[in-house]
């Protein structure tokens, strides 16, 4: 599947930029399919899955569950971002989740890896510019693949943050 979505990027890379130059920003909004593997990435990867810790300003009613005034809440934002109710797949990466039937990007109200709200994630737009220029750059000069014989994993130490187990990757140059 890795190798799939890696050449249709790679194509949307070659028609929207070509090998002349670096990707810019203004060429997001004519890769969907770049931008919607981003989002994929982010989120099944989900690096921080319990978001900060808040506390209820006002007693609250949620359906049928009331918060009082003062309890600390912490946002399991895993499970909004593998709801099944909310996600086609939520246990396959799918760039599909942010393309809409004409291939056109399209945004999600589940997809919040930045967190949301007056609470969310200050650095996001900067963030969210730069996982966008070094993966395009990344994947506008390179291949990736594991070594020979050799399967990608998910596998994951949880900690703080979500982060990959140590793992090989092979970057060819194209």
């Amino acid at each position: 599947m890795f190798s799939l979505c890696a050449e249709k990027v790679q194509a949307e890379i070659d028609a929207v930029v070509g090998s002349s130059r670096l990707p810019s920003l203004t060429d997001r909004e004519n890769m969907p399919y770049t931008d919607a593997v981003i989002h994929e990435i982010q989120r099944m990867g989900n690096i921080v899955p319990l978001n900060v810790a808040h506390v209820a300003n006002k007693d609250t009613t949620v359906d049928k569950y009331t918060i009082p005034k003062g309890t600390m809440i912490l946002p399991a934002l895993h499970s909004v971002l593998n709801d099944k109710t909310m996600w086609e797949t939520p246990d396959s990466f799918n760039p599909q989740h942010f393309l809409d039937q004409d291939g056109k990007f399209r945004r999600r109200e589940a997809f919040i890896p930045f967190s949301m709200g007056k609470r969310s994630c200050l650095g996001e737009q900067l963030a969210r510019m730069e996982l966008f220029l070094f993966f395009t750059s990344l994947l506008q000069r390179f291949s990736f693949s594991a070594p020979a014989g050799e399967q990608p994993s998910l596998e994951f130490k949880l900690g703080v943050t979500r982060s990959p187990k140590p793992y090989l990757l092979c970057a060819v140059p194209h």
